[in-house]
């Protein structure tokens, strides 16, 4: 079986969008320094394309969290692979994802988080699946909704493959 990639949201589309969620951020973080956590690996070129586009101080750090492994379906099982570098105690923190879809490794995530006494956490995502939603988790930056598609590009994978698209495609399978 082979798949072919159709372009979701072409390359000027997602980077107009983080321009203007990083003019939103900007604006709400005003007088303060954000402490990034980028959420690997398909959260780094989303990071740092948005990092970019914020006029305010930032720190980073990174985590890798994963429910997925080589499929293209959750698995449920949350794995924490690496750890945060830094304390994150009175910080100001603002997650930065690739794609929420179920909400299970993010509402795990963020309850490990709050107990390293943060000042404030925030996500902000480059896509969200609000139809596959399973657990409650609140986005407070989303530059795109999608629909229920596996999706590649920008970061995101299929079995590690196509993370250096510089848009966002669907994986179709032939």
């Amino acid at each position: 079986m082979s798949e072919r990639i159709e372009v979701l949201i072409p390359e000027e589309e997602v980077d107009k969008r983080i321009s203007e969620i990083g003019e939103e951020i900007s604006k709400a973080y005003a007088g303060k320094t954000i402490h990034m956590i980028c959420i690997l690996k398909g959260g780094a070129m989303f990071m740092c394309e948005l990092a970019k586009r914020i006029n305010l101080p930032v720190t980073m750090d990174f985590m890798s969290v994963s429910s997925y492994g080589d499929d293209t379906k959750s698995s449920g099982i949350v794995r924490i692979s690496k750890d945060l570098d830094e304390s994150l105690s009175g910080k100001d923190v603002l997650i930065v994802e690739d794609i929420i879809d179920s909400g299970r490794t993010l509402s795990y995530l963020i309850e490990v988080l709050k107990q390293r006494g943060p000042k404030s956490i925030e996500i902000c995502t480059l896509l969200d699946k609000p139809s596959r939603r399973e657990k409650l988790v609140k986005v407070d930056y989303s530059c795109f909704s999608i629909p229920n598609e596996f999706v590649v590009g920008y970061g995101l994978d299929y079995a590690q493959k196509y993370r250096n698209l510089p848009y966002i495609g669907v994986v179709r399978f032939d």
